[in-house]
């Protein structure tokens, strides 16, 4: 199941002064399953601009206190900076990383706008694509006039913020106002060239960049720019929506590069920028030699990537992510001026709980002595997961050795299909893996509950009855996935290679192990259920599960003898 994240990147009004930028960094990373990816401050703009992912819940409680913060110790009565500014904590934008939408996260915007003024006082303003209307999507417009206009605009029809309005008084001159907003995320890149030219690179920047270059006449480099009506320049647009973009020369590098901003990646993904800056730079003699991503990416553009790439070379799809990942890596060029290093880049890596032990982490070895270790658990529904993910690992290689097999390429989308289907499979099989291990343990947490009173008592049946629900719908859930494999193994067993026929049989029998395993659990667990309707309707799923594997399995295998034969 996909973690959801969200990236919040919130604009204090204070780049000087370190012990309060550290107060309010300190009062993010106070919530538990935040993660701080940045500090930024800036002594001209009198402006630190902070960056920190984490799940939707933690990161919009961590960015409540952040504001909290920011407000008992900024005062914007005294704040001066270059940056145009209309609070203490100025802007807070939301932005999707992973398992959540943007207008998910435009809602949790809203929510934390009106909480910050609820609770704070603070007015806020919703911007982007939390805006309530099309004008405020704008940043500019909500924050026209900074600061010292917010006392004009308060109380102002058609100006005055969007939670929080009232007359201009003491507490809000103090803090002033804050927008709140949601936003995509930003991919910043930069394309490595092999010239030393700003010109030739700002030339590919401007071929490519949605603003592109002003219309000169004659479409000429030396003709006259072209203006409209109003004396403004018309522009050509370029090839790529959602981009921003550059050239510039890198003394460090010693190479010119464009260097763009993705804030679009839904329109334009990284890989499709990289393919149309490589074109642009060959119609001007240049080559794209390698990729610089800046900060962090989402795992989402770089497996993106790597499988645009595979499907370029005609590989299977159906692949580990790490290797769709080094796929990525190496086609544009990331690891050209340094290392690219996953756990340091991408997003979902870097705030991975590093410390968290988890049964398929292990090796086989460690796996298995852990099982015959003398504690209860992992016991069979964990074992069963995991031999339904070996019975989607095997259908999965069977179909990746087909993708691959000389004389096959016609039917290599046929094969990558089937594998990736399978890929997905043993995923959720893994994730089982440890599931039905901590299903056991909330079984064990319950017995540790006070039975003192009538009212404990109560509370623990209660909890000992709903622990033991979820212990049964955990195996149900791994009979249910590990029947998918069925269908892979199926393809496999009567398309694939009949060289390879005894693998698929082997995972057909793995995956009938698994259903029947599981379904053990169901029953003892069932067994144990004060609820006996729900019991009752539990085994007779797993029931019928087991009978639908039978029937699979056997038909599976009578594939397998046939090739076996031939």
């Amino acid at each position: 199941m996909e973690r959801r994240i969200i990236e919040c990147v919130p604009n204090f009004s204070e780049g000087r002064d370190m012990e309060i930028i550290k107060s309010i960094t300190d009062s993010i990373e106070a919530v538990e399953g935040v993660k701080l990816l940045d500090v930024d401050p800036g002594a001209a703009t009198n402006r630190t601009v902070v960056t920190f992912v984490g799940e939707p819940e933690a990161v919009t409680e961590a960015a409540f206190r952040g504001v909290k913060k920011a407000a008992e110790l900024i005062d914007m009565r005294q704040h001066h900076g270059a940056h145009p500014r209309m609070g203490a904590t100025d802007v807070l934008p939301l932005i999707p990383v992973a398992g959540i939408t943007l207008e998910e996260c435009a809602e949790l915007a809203r929510k934390l706008a009106e909480r910050i003024s609820t609770e704070l006082t603070i007015p806020t303003y919703c911007y982007e694509a939390a805006a309530f209307t099309p004008e405020r999507k704008n940043l500019a417009v909500c924050r026209s006039g900074e600061y010292e206009a917010l006392p004009e605009k308060m109380a102002h029809q058609g100006k005055a913020p969007d939670f929080g309005d009232r007359p201009f008084d003491d507490e809000a001159a103090k803090t002033g106002a804050t927008a709140v907003g949601a936003r995509d995320f930003l991919i910043a890149v930069n394309f490595n060239l092999n010239t030393t030219s700003t010109r030739r690179a700002n030339a590919i920047a401007f071929d490519v960049r949605e603003k592109g270059r002003p219309a000169r006449e004659g479409g000429k480099l030396t003709g006259k720019p072209l203006t409209d009506e109003n004396g403004k320049p018309v522009m050509v647009p370029g090839t790529l929506k959602g981009t921003k973009a550059i050239g510039w020369y890198i003394d460090e590098y010693g190479i010119a590069q464009v260097s763009m901003n993705i804030t679009d990646t839904t329109a334009t993904p990284l890989h499709i920028a990289f393919e149309e800056v490589s074109r642009a730079a060959r119609e001007r003699g240049i080559r794209v030699t390698g990729t610089e991503i800046v900060g962090l990416v989402p795992k989402k553009a770089i497996i993106e990537a790597g499988k645009y790439f595979l499907r370029k070379q005609q590989r299977s799809l159906g692949i580990p992510e790490r290797e769709i990942i080094k796929i990525a890596v190496k086609s544009m060029g990331l690891d050209e001026l340094k290392p690219f290093v996953p756990e340091e880049k991408i997003i979902e890596y870097m705030v991975a709980d590093k410390d968290a032990k988890r049964l398929v982490d292990l090796s086989c070895r460690a796996f298995a002595e852990e099982t015959a270790a003398e504690s209860p658990a992992p016991g069979g529904g964990s074992i069963s997961a995991y031999m339904g993910a070996l019975a989607a690992a095997l259908g999965t290689m069977v179909a990746n050795l087909s993708a691959h097999k000389a004389g096959w390429d016609e039917r290599w989308e046929e094969f990558s299909n089937i594998a990736e289907h399978g890929q997905a499979i043993m995923e959720q099989l893994l994730h089982l893996v440890d599931k039905d291990t901590d299903a056991f343990n909330r079984i064990m947490a319950v017995f540790g509950m006070p039975k003192g009173t009538e009212a404990e008592k109560a509370a623990r049946a209660e909890a000992l009855e709903a622990a033991t629900l979820y212990a049964c719908e955990v195996p149900l859930e791994t009979m249910e996935t590990a029947c998918s494999v069925f269908g892979v193994l199926h393809d496999v067993a009567s398309k694939g290679l009949k060289a390879s026929a005894s693998d698929a049989g082997v995972g057909a029998l793995a995956a009938r192990a698994a259903v029947r395993g599981a379904g053990l659990n169901v029953r003892i667990n069932a067994a144990e259920l004060k609820d006996r309707d729900a019991a009752a309707s539990l085994i007779a799923k797993a029931e019928k599960l087991e009978a639908d594997a039978e029937q699979a399995e056997n038909e599976i295998l009578k594939i397998v003898e046939s090739n076996i034969a031939s």
